[in-house]
């Protein structure tokens, strides 16, 4: 016969069950789940209120006190330079470029994921090689070591001013009356000051621009008056046998580069005005000799940049190996007649312009030359070519930036945005890797494609 149990008796197993699910609860629920990953938007807001951000998950990596020291010192230098700390497992995909559109503020951004570490930047904050080279001054070091070089360096070097949101407080519990009284006296106090101050440092950088234009505009003219008396000693008619539509057009067009450098040297106001003027002496030059070559029936020549000894002297013809003093050994572009002095052994015809010292070569002259060569060698050629020189050294700092322009195109405006403003999404994404390439941190300076950061290679 069998056994019947009681009701109460019956319920007792899905009683126990239920007693051991509850009794469950507490461990599942407060159990440790895996680290989830830090949202770049996440970084980006804390970033908008300090300038360095260290995930709770590296905490080892930077203590706290040295943390707030770092965006102390940041602060205080009122630069835009900010520094984030990740967790070794962190994707490296498009890191770079994903927390600077989320912080949305111009700037240089150096994160360390783990012991590896790369950088990007906006191009009006810093130049793509000063910051290669700044990331590859830092490789190998410790956490501290690393973020602490790596802030001093950029500090010495970026152009900007702190973003605004630095000010905002973090503390949750709003700004004291007295803090806002004081504040208020402050600006009170030194508004008059910082004004007189700023319209004295504005007035003084004004001056030195035009005193270095005035300077420029000497070289400048020697350049446009030597092309001038190109065009007179040219036997070439319009309307001479022989003369087509070809050779009048490149008449035509060495006449309006004339024009152009002449108008564009009036209507100059700083230095860097003068790159469009150099610009146009290059372009009339190539004319002339294209026209040279259809009127003796010979092949067009390459548009080759011009002899780098002397713009003047038209447009090289070769490549040929020159040491400058102190420098490396570099290829540089030379007429016929620069190439036969260097192949026996005799210096160029070098291009001199008067200095405090006396008359010297342009490349060992003061900064102002910058543009002008720049509108002559123009885009990523000049940086090699100038690499070791007096004037190349000047125009890789940010003060040459400033005073100068970009000279060969390496600073750019960022489309009006300086460092430390809020430009959002509005940025060139260059500076910050495609994220996408071979695993290598290439010219972008992002972590590389698949999450590897290429052991550093830029």
């Amino acid at each position: 016969m069998k056994a019947v149990l009681p009701p109460r008796a019956r319920s007792l197993p899905a009683l126990v069950l239920a007693a051991l699910a509850l009794a469950l609860v507490p461990l599942f629920a407060f159990a440790p789940a895996a680290s989830a990953v830090t949202s770049a938007s996440t970084i980006g807001q804390a970033l908008r209120k300090s300038p360095v951000y260290v995930d709770p998950a590296a905490s080892g990596q930077l203590s706290r006190a040295d943390a707030d020291a770092l965006a102390k010192k940041i602060k205080d230098a009122g630069k835009p330079v900010f520094v984030v700390v990740l967790p070794a497992d962190y994707p490296t995909r498009s890191v770079l470029r994903d927390v600077r559109a989320a912080t949305g503020i111009t700037g240089l951004y150096g994160i360390r994921v783990g012991d590896r570490f790369a950088a990007g930047a906006d191009p009006s904050v810093i130049s793509a090689t000063a910051r290669q080279n700044l990331v590859s001054s830092v490789q190998g070091e410790g956490a501290k070591a690393q973020l602490t070089d790596f802030t001093d360096r950029a500090l010495d070097t970026v152009r900007g001013h702190a973003p605004s949101t630095w000010g905002s407080s973090d503390n949750g519990g709003g700004v004291s009356t007295t803090a806002l009284i004081v504040a208020g006296a402050v600006v009170v106090a030194g508004g008059a000051g910082v004004y007189t101050l700023s319209r004295r440092n504005r007035r003084r950088r004004e001056a030195e621009q035009q005193a270095a234009l005035e300077r420029l505009r000497v070289v400048v003219d020697e350049d446009i008056t030597a092309f001038g008396e190109e065009l007179d000693r040219l036997d070439f008619q319009p309307g001479e046998p022989g003369a087509d539509d070809a050779m009048r057009t490149d008449y035509e067009n060495a006449l309006n580069a004339y024009d152009d450098a002449k108008r564009r040297m009036a209507e100059a106001r700083k230095p860097e005005d003068v790159r469009g003027v150099t610009e146009a002496l290059e372009d009339g030059r190539y004319s002339l000799a294209v026209l040279a070559a259809r009127r003796e029936k010979r092949p067009l020549p390459d548009r080759r940049p011009p002899c780098f000894f002397d713009p003047r002297h038209g447009p090289s013809v070769t490549d040929a190996a020159w040491t400058p003093a102190g420098g490396s050994t570099r290829e540089v572009p030379v007429c016929a007649a620069d190439a036969n002095r260097l192949a026996d052994g005799h210096e160029p015809a070098a291009r001199e312009v008067e200095t405090e010292y006396g008359r010297r070569p342009y490349w060992d002259a003061g900064p102002a030359y910058g543009p002008w060569a720049g509108g002559y060698f123009g885009g990523g050629l000049l940086p090699g070519l100038l690499a070791g020189t007096l004037l190349g050294g000047m125009m890789s700092t940010p003060s040459y930036a400033a005073d100068f322009g970009g000279g060969y195109g390496d600073f750019g405006d960022q489309g009006g945005f300086q460092g430390g403003d809020m430009s959002g999404t509005d940025f060139d994404p260059s500076g910050f890797g495609d994220g996408f390439g071979g695993g290598d941190f290439g010219g972008g300076g992002d972590f590389g494609g698949g999450g590897d950061f290429g052991g550093g290679g830029f």
